[in-house]
This record gives structure tokens, sequence and C-alpha cells, in this order.
């Protein structure tokens, strides 16, 4: 069976980022980028014209931040996808790898992270399942001193992109994928949850687990849609994808109030 024509809009670096800078993206900002490749369209250069798109759009002195999480690092007992035999959980607890910021791999959050966090300079943040990766002269302040115990709160990078005055870009992604919305859930009283995970200590490896606010995502999509009729967000497109671009600032104030509120 023949392989079918490419579909497009033909995209390429030097078109991805001024269409970036079109779209309101300012060099020398810091930005918290959530990014879907194949929703651009024909990308030329793939993956790695993105990134370089990215870098141009911002410039020197502009920061880029991507969430570079290892979900797979966790308490096989709550996995779904797929399910594991409940012979294999104290196997898997005493035998997976401890993250390493710079070896273990990016799960499930696209190609845009992982390309990220291996990219020359990098450097990541050391929470074993919620990492951050950032590029750029901020880099270093963005990503140290996360927390094992504060995944996505105040001690953890997104805390200090809100400090950061730091933007959001959701380029052909959904609300769904929006982390910030997460710092606003630690800043409302609910239940915690355990969290397990592999680590790497002054004593070796060990499987630890703390107590954190449970997170949950599932009403993402319903906050960003009220979040971008009730507020300014920038919407354009980018190649074939529908991007917007909002501070991060202005949607934790926003989910706060949101989620604080009876559903």
């Amino acid at each position: 069976m023949a392989t079918p024509p490419p579909t497009g809009p033909l995209c390429t670096r030097e078109s991805i980022a001024d269409e970036l800078l079109r779209l309101g993206v300012r060099p020398g900002e810091t930005l918290l980028a959530h990014t879907s490749l194949s929703s651009l369209g024909w990308v030329s250069g793939g993956v790695v014209a993105l990134v370089q798109a990215l870098l141009d759009a911002l410039g020197p002195d502009g920061t880029l931040v991507v969430p570079t999480q290892t979900g797979d690092n966790s308490e096989p007992s709550v996995w779904q996808n797929p399910p594991v035999p409940e012979s294999w959980w104290p196997v898997l607890r005493a035998s997976m790898p401890a993250y390493d910021p710079l070896t273990s791999p990016s799960f499930n959050v696209g190609v845009v992270p992982e390309a990220v966090r291996t990219w020359p300079g990098a450097l990541r943040s050391t929470h074993p399942q919620a990492s951050f990766a950032a590029l750029g002269p901020a880099a270093a302040h963005l990503t140290t001193g996360h927390a094992r115990d504060c995944s996505l709160g105040e001690r953890s990078p997104l805390g200090r992109l809100e400090q950061a005055g730091a933007r959001v870009l959701l380029l052909g992604a959904g609300y769904g994928s929006c982390t910030a919305f997460h710092l606003a859930q630690y800043r409302i009283p609910g239940p915690e949850s355990e969290n397990s995970f592999a680590v790497m200590t002054s004593q070796g490896r060990r499987w630890t687990t703390v107590r954190e606010p449970s997170l949950d995502s599932s009403r993402f999509e319903e906050l960003g849609a009220a979040f971008e009729r009730d507020t300014e967000v920038v919407r354009g497109s980018v190649g074939a994808a529908e991007s917007r671009l909002f501070p991060l600032a202005d949607a934790v104030a926003y989910a706060e109030r949101w989620l604080a509120s009876p559903a």
C-alpha cells in the first residue's frame, strides 16, 4: 500500500520563529511551553527545527522551559496503562532505576521536552516525577530547589516561573496539559495522597514515599475554557497549530478562584 503524501502546511525553523513572534512571543522573556509537534503540519527538520525556532524567537536573553516528567517512576500498584500483576509490584519497587536528571528520559509528555532536556546547556530540576528542563540565562534559577514533596507547588519550578513573570505557550496543546493550573491546586485546601518513587540518596538508591496534595487535571479543559472566556488570552496559529499565550500568574490566580468554587 502506498504511503499517502504529506499534508501541510510546510513549516521551517524560520517560518515557525516568525509566526511565534507574530503570535506575541517576546525576545528575552521566560516561556513555559507545552507543545504538539504533529499539530503544526509538516516540519522540515522535525523536533530539532521546532526547538531551534522557539530559541530563535526568545533570543539569547530568553529562557525556554518545558515539563520533562517521569511518571513511570511511580507506585506500580496504581498503574493503569497497562496495569501489571500484583506479583510484580515488589520487584518493580526494588528494581526501578532511581531518577537521574541527566539520564532519565521524560515519559508521556511528547518529543519536544525530550529534545530540550538533552539539548546542549539544558538544566533539569531534580524531582523524581515532575521535573522541568530549561534553556537560557534563567535556567539555573528556575530549576534549582525542586523539593521531593512538592512536585508542582511553591517549591517547584512553577513557583519560580510565577515569580519571574513567565508566560505559558500552548502550541497545539490544550489546557489539559497546562501544568500551571496544578500550582493553584496546592493553594486550595483538599485531600492529600501518597506519592512513591525511586530516588538516589547519599546512602544509595531508595524507594521513597511522600505526602502531597492530590492532583487532578480532569477538569483542566473546562477550567481553560472559562479562563479564556473571562481573561485576555492571545490566540493564533503557528503552522496549523492552534496556539495560546498568557501570563502564568494570571492562569494560576484564576484557577485558584475557579477550583475553589463549587463544581
